[in-house]
């Protein structure tokens, strides 16, 4: 009994820990199969929905042994199905209730049988019984142990000549991580994509020399002998696909190149991250694709699929472990995350900080649910999965990255072209960060939405192929197009209109306040326009019958038409004045009856101040003329009367020696022409009136004319030329014999009384 005990050790030492098995060793530990309830299988083909799941289940055992009957799980599963719809009900009538319930009893009952089955199978292989297991002769025994060093020699090879390749890679992997840390920092992980792609491909061909070398020492220890190359084919397949998720595990946690890393993490961590994963990868990978597969051919597929089980169960229980032992360091770098985004991003991390761990396990119990029900089918498909969610989100992430390195970050241009469009680069800084905000919506939609479809949560194919799949598609590919040549469509009008209107350096203060206010209002236009024109172009790709929305907005416009004519007028008439440029802030006017300076020009209106102080607003529709005193020059016309017996070229002369002084004065940079003398414009009652015209800068004509008007008195009164005044003149009328009466006159100088004599 010792003997046989110690035989059946040693026989489990080397399956399990060489992962070989000797093809004459055979065990009979399947369970006797229960008789099938016929009547719950004919009640359940009668329904369509229970019949459908039926031909899925049968399908899926295709690809068991022919002696394999229906076994308890499927007859449960059978009876759970053929009870959620009961006759005459159709499957969309079954209630959530019953199909959960169906669902649950399924999943324990998979679990039970498969407990069970991996139970029976250890209690077998280790049974004191004889009949359950047949030990062949010497020579089965030496062609068992030969298989298992065949195997062992290729296990040792493959490695060896792994590492070998992966020592001689090193060298590129140094140069690769000198070349990402050097150059722009803009560019930065564009190069570093690159140098991790390539490090990528030089790993690969790493692993593709090994698994060829392996193959080579595999067609030699088979020689010929088809089990043998079945076996050793085995684990270099899973050599090669376990090796290649560790390939993609070393691209985002690099251990000793921190710029060959992907993740943005430290060396330690990253050294934790690739160490966890690969030993998951390697302990389920080789496990299912190597020992899972021998099993099934050389002792029992109960034993096999028990085995598969314990393995995922094993993976799972894990990297639930490790998961909860990291739970509050990673949801502390989350809740970081979240502090420097903002928007949804800022949501999303702090969400995933609470409920990561969460997410994770679950994960780890639907694979091991999964894989226990179906372990034929499902484990591949949630690697698969698995595998294509972590480059959907790995791709989405890298791309975003990318975006933010390019375009995320102050853009600069030339200080010529600030010069012209001052307002461009303030612009751009604010609509591109928008559109980077947008385009990683986007990102984070679409990995989603491909993430889902990955699950096989719904068939985003066949939606696509559909016609309301291929409209929203079209739609939003159109309304994506129409939003960013609207932007750009804004940008570049923008643009022009700021280049017409921006003052130049030399321009007035005057000009410069105009061109403010009509880039102002053209901007203001131009985004309303804009904005209607987008709105009805988006809505009608999305489906909305735009017709009436534009009949409506006409008779809303005629409305307030009519109710605002005044209103519209102000503006339309303000329009103008400010193209035609008729006003500006600080000149001199007269419009509405109302004199003064202009403090304000806006749209419907022109605010000014008068010389008394009074601030007056007038509206535009209430101006018929303007009167600017101060555009472009003024004109000081000043009239200057001489008596009759004084000489009029002799007061000419004066006049302009008084302009010749007026000009060296404090106003000389005033005055922009020599004087204009009109000449003699009057032969006034008591007076001889000369017109001189001054041209003067806008606005100061009259405080040129002040000056000159009293250097002319002086000059005037220096030369003994007489200005004409009034003059009255005393009558004390005449006797009939023509003698004047008497006049008293009274000298206030003198307290004495004159009589005079008239005449």
């Amino acid at each position: 009994m010792r003997s046989v005990f110690v035989k059946k050790a040693a026989i489990t030492t080397i399956l399990f820990m060489l992962i070989c098995a000797s093809p004459s060793v055979s065990l009979a530990a399947s369970p006797a199969a229960e008789p099938v309830d016929y009547r719950a299988l004919a009640a359940m083909l009668e329904n369509e929905h229970a019949r459908n799941v039926l031909i899925e289940e049968l399908r899926g055992l295709e690809n068991k042994p022919v002696t394999q009957e229906l076994t308890n799980t499927e007859v449960v599963s059978a009876d759970a199905i053929a009870a959620q719809a009961p006759s005459g009900q159709s499957a969309n009538e079954v209630s959530f209730a019953r199909r959960l319930a169906a669902t649950s009893q399924s999943i324990a009952s998979g679990l039970n049988d498969q407990l069970g089955v991996l139970v029976a199978a250890a209690q077998s292989l280790f049974s004191s019984n004889e009949e359950t297991i047949v030990v062949g002769s010497q020579a089965d025994r030496d062609k068992m142990l030969r298989a298992a060093g065949q195997l062992a020699g290729v296990i040792i090879v493959t490695f060896m000549l792994f590492i070998v390749f992966r020592a001689i890679a090193a060298r590129p992997f140094q140069g690769l991580s000198l070349w990402v840390s050097r150059g722009s920092e803009k560019f930065t992980m564009v190069r570093t994509i690159v140098a991790v792609v390539i490090a990528g491909l030089v790993d690969v061909l790493a692993v593709v020399l090994a698994y060829a070398g392996g193959g080579a020492v595999s067609n030699y220890l088979a020689e010929d002998n088809a089990t043998a190359a079945t076996r050793l084919a085995l684990f270099l397949n899973a050599f090669m696909i376990v090796e290649l998720v560790k390939v993609v595990l070393r691209m985002l946690f690099a251990k000793r190149y921190a710029s060959l890393r992907l993740v943005p993490v430290t060396a330690d961590q990253a050294a934790y991250c690739n160490r966890f994963f690969a030993g998951i990868a390697g302990f389920v990978g080789y496990g299912v694709l190597v020992l899972v597969p021998i099993l099934n051919f050389n002792i029992s597929p109960n034993l096999g699929s028990g085995v598969s089980s314990l393995i995922v169960f094993t993976a799972a229980l894990y990297a639930t472990v490790v998961i909860l032992k990291n739970r509050r360091r990673i949801a502390d770098r989350l809740n970081c995350r979240a502090e420097v985004s903002s928007g949804a991003l800022a949501i999303i991390f702090r969400v995933l900080a609470k409920l990561w761990h969460l997410l994770a396990i679950a994960y780890a119990a639907t694979v091991f649910v999964v894989s226990v029900l179906h372990p034929e089918t499902a484990l591949p498909f949630v690697a698969i999965a698995t595998l294509k969610t972590l480059l959907l989100v790995g791709g989405g992430l890298l791309f975003s990255v990318v975006l933010g390195q390019l375009i995320g970050k102050e853009i600069s241009f030339s200080e010529g072209l600030n010069t012209r469009m001052p307002r461009l680069q303030a612009r751009v800084n604010t609509y591109v960060p928008k559109s980077l905000k947008l385009a990683r919506s986007l990102i984070l939609i679409a990995v989603g939405v491909f993430t889902l479809d990955v699950w096989a949560v719904y068939d985003l194919g066949a939606w696509y192929n559909s016609d309301m799949g291929a409209r929203a598609v079209s739609a939003l590919v159109d309304i994506i197009i129409i939003m960013f040549a609207a932007a750009l469509v804004w940008v570049v009008l923008a643009s022009v209109i700021e280049h017409r209107l921006t003052p130049k350096d030399n321009t007035l203060p005057a000009d410069a306040a105009r061109a403010e206010t009509l880039l102002g209002l053209f901007n203001t236009t131009l985004a309303i326009a804009i904005i209607v024109v987008t709105v009805m172009i988006v809505l009608s790709e999305i489906g909305v019958d735009i017709a009436p929305l534009i009949a409506s907005a006409g008779v809303l416009g005629l409305a307030i038409g009519f109710g605002a004519q005044k209103l519209v007028q102000d503006v339309i008439t303000g329009v103008f004045i400010q193209l035609e440029n008729a006003m500006n802030t600080g000149d001199f006017i007269s419009v509405g009856g109302n004199s003064g300076t202009v403090e304000r020009v806006g749209i419907r209106s022109v605010a000014m101040r008068d010389l008394y102080g009074t601030y007056h607003i007038v509206p535009f529709s209430s101006v018929d003329a303007v009167s600017n005193y101060t555009k472009e020059f003024g004109n000081h016309v000043g009239e200057y009367g001489i008596a009759y017996r004084e000489s009029i070229d002799e007061a000419i002369i004066q006049l302009e020696a008084a302009f010749e002084e007026l000009k060296q004065g404090k106003f000389k940079d005033d005055v922009l022409a020599p004087l204009n003398v009109a000449g003699v414009v009057a032969l006034a009652d008591s007076s001889v009136n000369i017109r001189v015209v001054i041209k003067t800068t806008p606005g100061n004509q009259w405080a040129v004319g002040r000056a000159y008007n009293r250097l002319v008195k002086m000059y005037f009164d220096k030369a003994g030329i007489e200005i004409p005044f009034p003059h009255t003149t005393l009558y004390f009328g005449e006797d009939k014999d023509g003698s004047a009466p008497a006049g008293n006159i009274r000298l206030a100088g003198d307290a004495k009384v004159v009589d005079t004599q008239g005449g």
